[in-house]
């Protein structure tokens, strides 16, 4: 064992080996993966990309790896499991983090931070939200398809990292309304299905208007149970969030113009759930669409878009299928 790491990436997937990667020499790294991703990085080290031109191979004998969860105790812990894990994380966090340890939750969904929160009284917690979207090309190989900032949630114990953040690459913005945060990546990840469903690259998909009007129609029924329950959202983009499902429906030269951002996206990059799907991996889809339904339930409404869209990724979870963009589209508004 190396010795004590300042930095534990607690799930070494895609986000959590490429957080980990870019950290690395900037501060003491250590990653707690599963057996196969544990070997995986020993025998053939780590491969960093970016839609930048950012490229960086780190030798497998430079990585500090374990599979052993006694191994996390370190001052700082970023939690990048998938939000199904999230209780055992934090059962397996609560034996051996410091008492003056950080965990910061760069995860997907709502309710991570606050599953954390229960389980580490007295340490401190933050909620994260990682904007990029980041694709295991091949074994090891880890490559960032999309821009954006990091953000956590604002605490005076982050500011010792903050400089191997940024030396890193991945400048840490801190937030006073992560919440609100969180809402608005939902409303952007609601898409993750969608771009597993249809089999295509991001960039490819969100160019073609009945792919968006798909997403549009989710992020509507979000935004409605969002303002049924008094719920802000920030707004991560040049124009408000409200006009997201609008500006999505747009025509397709009319919306490249005015959301070229959203279009900045590397070629080859998929969905997190296209990922998982291809792996043969449960997804996250009930963290994001269901975390919209279960809402929903709580304002006494219905959100029947996202549960057809849960309904049909967990389909694909049994058996693998793809859809055209009128296939889903007819399917989502039968679903209203």
């Amino acid at each position: 064992m190396n010795p004590a790491p300042d930095i534990v990436i607690y799930g070494t997937g895609s986000v959590g080996g490429y957080l980990g990667g870019r950290l690395h020499g900037h501060a003491a790294v250590r990653f707690i993966a599963r057996p196969r991703m544990a070997e995986t990085l020993r025998a053939h080290g780590m491969t960093l990309t970016d839609l930048y031109g950012y490229h960086r191979k780190l030798d497998g004998s430079e990585l500090d790896v374990s599979t052993s969860p006694a191994a996390a105790a370190a001052p700082l812990v970023l939690v990048t499991v998938k939000t199904a894990d999230t209780p055992q994380v934090a059962c397996e966090l609560s034996g051996v983090l410091p008492p003056d340890g950080i965990v910061v939750s760069f995860q997907n969904g709502l309710a991570n931070a606050d599953v954390l929160r229960a389980a580490l009284p007295g340490r401190t917690v933050l909620a994260g939200m990682v904007p990029f979207n980041v694709l295991q090309r091949e074994p090891g190989s880890f490559h960032q398809g999309s821009g954006g900032d990091l953000m956590a949630e604002d605490h005076p114990a982050l500011e010792r990292y903050l400089a191997a953040f940024a030396a890193a690459g991945l400048p840490l913005q801190r937030r006073r309304d992560m919440p609100a945060v969180q809402r608005a990546k939902l409303l952007f990840n609601l898409n993750n299905a969608i771009n597993a469903l249809s089999g295509l690259p991001l960039r490819e998909e969100l160019a073609r208007r009945d792919w968006r009007r798909c997403l549009a129609l989710a992020q509507r029924e979000a935004l409605a149970v969002f303002a049924a329950l008094g719920l802000p959202v920030a707004t991560l983009t040049p124009l408000p969030t409200r006009w997201l499902p609008a500006l999505l429906a747009l025509p397709d030269a009319l919306f490249a113009r005015i959301a070229s951002r959203m279009l900045a996206i590397d070629p080859h990059a998929r969905s997190s759930t296209w990922e998982d799907l291809r792996a043969g991996r449960r997804t996250e889809v009930d963290a994001l669409h269901g975390a919209i339904v279960d809402l929903a339930a709580k304002a006494g409404r219905h959100a029947p878009v996202n549960a057809r869209i849960a309904a049909l990724v967990h389909a694909a979870e049994a058996t693998p299928s793809t859809w055209t963009a009128a296939e889903l589209l007819a399917e989502l508004r039968r679903a209203q």
